[in-house]
């Protein structure tokens, strides 16, 4: 009788555990990490004003249209509240991101894309981002995979510009 009370509760309790995770990371790369929630991290090996500067090159390079940056350590330091670094960087292709628009007008939501770069407590420097694949389910786009696949190689290209 026990064996099965202790049963009961090990079927009840573990899927209730893993749907509590939201954090539940999965381990692509040492330096990047990847959450349930489509939230994908990249740690850099460089402070955080140079992240920045190498980012804004990368994309530069590759053509991409840089929109704008927002800092949100200035901006909330102007309001009186202390927030460690944090920027967020605005930059897209039209010609890519567009796509996702035609196929469902509430994924312009999404676009142009967002990379967030912040430095957490131990001074340590993340580009994070909303991956690719998980925006297109969020939005039930099925008509666009090739499209998808080319703006996450996109994005893992511009973070591994600054990864290890």
């Amino acid at each position: 009788m026990a064996y099965r009370i202790a049963a009961l509760s090990a079927a009840t309790l573990i899927p209730l555990t893993l749907a509590l995770t939201p954090l539940a990371v999965k381990a692509e790369e040492p330096s990047r990490q990847m959450f349930e929630n489509g939230i994908v991290r990249v740690k850099s090996v460089y402070p955080f004003n140079e992240t920045i500067d190498r980012i804004k090159q990368d994309v530069a390079a590759k053509g991409i249209m840089f929109f704008f940056a927002v800092d949100q350590s200035k901006l909330a330091s102007e309001a009186k509240i202390k927030l460690r670094p944090s920027t967020l960087l605005v930059f897209g292709n039209p010609a890519l991101g567009s796509q996702f628009i035609t196929s469902n007008p509430n994924a312009g939501i999404d676009w142009p894309v967002r990379l967030l770069l912040s430095e957490d407590e131990t001074g340590a420097v993340w580009t994070v981002y909303n991956d690719f694949h998980h925006i297109a389910r969020r939005h039930g786009i099925m008509d666009q995979d090739a499209a998808f696949q080319k703006a996450a190689e996109v994005i893992t290209s511009i973070t591994s510009s600054v990864a290890r």
